[in-house]
């Protein structure tokens, strides 16, 4: 059962097409990732799904509603920035906290679903620190936190690692995948990293200029790219890390 639908989204500004007629679907528990190059609309994509933008044209279809004019708030979706955007006054624990106290008044139960979602991504023991005693991969777990304790159906990552070192990427992946498949959380993610892409999805969405160049596993799109530019931007760059690629998706390269 497909969880989100997309039919003929198009989006332009001015005369300039951003986006071109998209069409495809992601599964209730799907881990998709969107892979393109800065520039290829999957920023802009992502903004007209969680409702921070309008399409020009085209339809979002969530659960069979169209939820294409939907508020934002009401969509049952939630976003992880690449900015982590945390209060600074506010403790670790008080950001979780904040966006269920407008939910929930009683702030024992709030506290103790903010206790539980912390745990789960190994914030616990954090939980009076400020941001700025944080790392970065510390940061993003708390905001990875603050997005899941809402309980949304679809999580939309944007880039959420473009900040951290290469010892905090592995680290958040291995963990990002461990809560999806612990929570069954239909996640879109959005990234110009294809091993990041490969390591994390069940199907990755390769996007040029506003089209949809190929969307598949990451087996089928490495043995079987679709054209030139798949296999210059996806195959090509993957072979030189071959390696890495069979540890973290065990695919035979």
């Amino acid at each position: 059962m497909d969880s989100l639908k997309i039919e003929n989204l198009t989006k332009k500004y001015g005369k300039k097409t951003v986006l071109s007629e998209l069409n495809f679907n992601v599964k209730i528990g799907e881990f998709l990732s969107i892979l393109g190059p800065s520039g290829c609309g999957k920023t802009t994509l992502l903004k007209i799904l969680i409702g921070i933008e309008n399409p020009t044209s085209g339809k979002i279809i969530k659960n069979k509603q169209d939820i294409t004019k939907l508020d934002s708030s009401k969509r049952g979706m939630g976003i992880v920035f690449q900015n982590y955007a945390l209060f600074p006054n506010m403790t670790v624990l008080e950001n979780v906290m904040y966006a269920l106290n407008l939910k929930i008044k009683d702030k024992k139960i709030a506290k103790e679903e903010a206790l539980e979602m912390l745990n789960l991504v190994n914030m616990g023991g954090h939980l009076k620190k400020y941001p700025h005693q944080l790392s970065g991969g510390q940061q993003q777990r708390v905001a990875i936190a603050r997005t899941l304790v809402l309980k949304p159906d679809i999580i939309l990552f944007d880039e959420p690692m473009s900040a951290l070192d290469a010892d905090n990427r592995l680290m958040l992946r291995r963990e990002i995948k461990e809560i999806q498949k612990k929570l069954n959380t239909t996640i879109i993610y959005i990234t110009h990293d294809q091993e990041e892409a490969f390591s994390l999805s069940d199907r990755v969405m390769v996007m040029r200029d506003g089209n949809i160049e190929q969307i598949d596993t990451p087996n089928k799109i490495y043995n079987h790219p679709k054209n030139d530019y798949v296999k210059n931007f996806v195959v090509n760059h993957l072979n030189e890390k071959v390696s890495s690629i069979e540890k973290c998706t065990g695919i035979d390269l």
